[in-house]
């Protein structure tokens, strides 16, 4: 660890799957500082490594000065740049004799039982990784429907195509992924999907494993309370006691595509020096990513950071882009408020309570447990009770689905004496120039 504090720190080294104390530091960032990453695909490319340990391949570790547990970390993102020229994706299959209880987490050799066995690529296609010791294809996953798409040179658009093109994006498939020096993944691209060719798709890049550093270690992909169910029990170094141990988490796998530049994200702290990580930049993708996995790529981030004291948060918070709040979470116009004041005229109310937009992230096993647990955090954090949280939300707010089957952002115009309670309102001035 490198205890020279930079105002501007560029990372390039990224873990093997896991997101925990026992992660080797990238570097120390100063508090109110720029932080540069260039990281590659998550999901796929290490889902088909079978030397990972998770389903990511993610950042280090970033310790910034003067995070301390009991904090919030503010991280707004500047830009997010596709650097791939193509990917695969889709809905996926598990190949059972190459894992022991979790496809993402413990992978084993079908053919000599080796444990996150090490890999070489040979050939192209859904067998082209094998063992090094024994030579088996040795990789947990195939598509159950797979395409693969090739952007324009903009990031713009996107289109599938068809197996010539698949063929020759998978026999230049490092090159075309863009993979960072330091990547240790395969890419998807060997795989060769070609199904629906000629579908062309809006892009819209954002990050989708973005967070803190837990007090427990968890595989980077199960960083969240629905991907996170499958360690309870589960016979591996990794495996939870029962769902209590779950709550350690800090919902850093998100996949919302609300993570993009413009918005802030407002992370809790639970390690000394926060440990923020980057990673998973997707291409597009809508609402409730529901194939389970979408387009991956490489990609550069800029983000600035910045240390709120003594806000002690259960889980993120989302400060999104003005435009891509719900049309009733906006925040007020000078005219809407100009008639509110009428109305409290004529109604005796005595004032027009302040408000301004926050998303309060709720992960769980399923969309109403991770609802109620957003619930649970917004009450917590706004002292409301859930019939008032109830109440605003469905007023000023709602929820979205980020993930199937269970993160949400739940909506809400939040009374600004509220945010001053918690120490959130500078935060929010700033996202939405109030």
């Amino acid at each position: 660890m490198s205890e020279q504090i930079q105002q501007e720190l560029d990372v390039d080294q990224f873990t093997l799957g896991l997101v925990g104390p026992e992660q080797e530091w990238a570097g120390t960032v100063a508090d109110g500082g720029t932080i540069r990453t260039h990281t590659p695909p998550a999901c796929w490319g290490p889902m088909i490594t079978p030397e990972f340990r998770g389903g990511h391949e993610v950042t280090r570790p970033i310790r910034v000065e003067n995070a301390e547990p009991g904090d919030a970390l503010v991280v707004r993102i500047r830009d997010v740049e596709v650097t791939s020229v193509a990917t695969s994706t889709g809905s996926m299959a598990e190949r059972e004799a190459a894992f022991g209880d979790d496809p993402f987490v413990d992978h084993r050799c079908p053919g000599c039982g080796t444990e996150w066995p090490e890999s070489v690529v040979e050939g192209i296609g859904e067998n082209a990784i094998k063992c090094a010791e024994c030579g088996a294809n040795a990789s947990s996953f195939g598509f159950e429907f797979g395409y693969t798409v090739a952007f324009d040179d903009d990031r713009s658009v996107g289109l599938t195509v068809g197996e010539e093109g698949a063929t020759d994006l998978a026999e230049r498939a490092r090159e075309a992924t863009a993979l960072p020096e330091n990547s240790r993944q395969h890419p998807i691209l060997l795989y060769k999907p070609d199904e629906i060719p000629g579908t062309l798709g809006h892009l819209r890049p954002f990050i989708g494993n973005i967070g803190t550093t837990p007090a427990r270690e968890f595989p980077d992909s199960h960083n969240a309370g629905d991907f996170g169910q499958f360690l309870i029990g589960a016979d591996h170094d990794w495996g939870l006691p029962d769902e209590d141990a779950l709550a350690d988490r800090t919902d850093g796998h998100l996949d919302s595509n609300d993570v993009r530049p413009g918005a802030t994200l407002i992370c809790p702290v639970e390690v000394d020096g926060a440990g923020l990580y980057v990673g998973d930049l997707h291409a597009n993708q809508g609402d409730g990513e529901l194939s389970l996995h979408t387009t991956d790529v490489s990609g550069r981030t800029e983000l600035e950071v910045e240390v709120i004291k003594d806000l002690d948060i259960a889980g993120p918070l989302l400060l999104p882009n003005a435009d891509d709040l719900p049309d009733i979470a906006k925040p007020y116009t000078d005219e809407e408020r100009a008639t509110g004041a009428e109305l409290a005229d004529r109604h005796g109310v005595n004032e027009v309570r302040d408000a301004a937009p926050i998303q309060v992230i709720g992960s769980g096993a399923t969309i109403n447990d991770a609802t109620d647990n957003a619930f649970d955090r917004a009450g917590h954090l706004l002292d409301m009770s859930e019939g008032e949280v109830r109440a605003r939300c469905t007023f000023t707010g709602g929820v979205e689905i980020a993930r199937l089957p269970g993160v949400v952002q739940l909506s809400m115009l939040a009374p600004m004496d509220r945010l001053e309670d918690a120490g959130l309102a500078d935060a929010v001035r700033a996202q939405y120039d109030r």
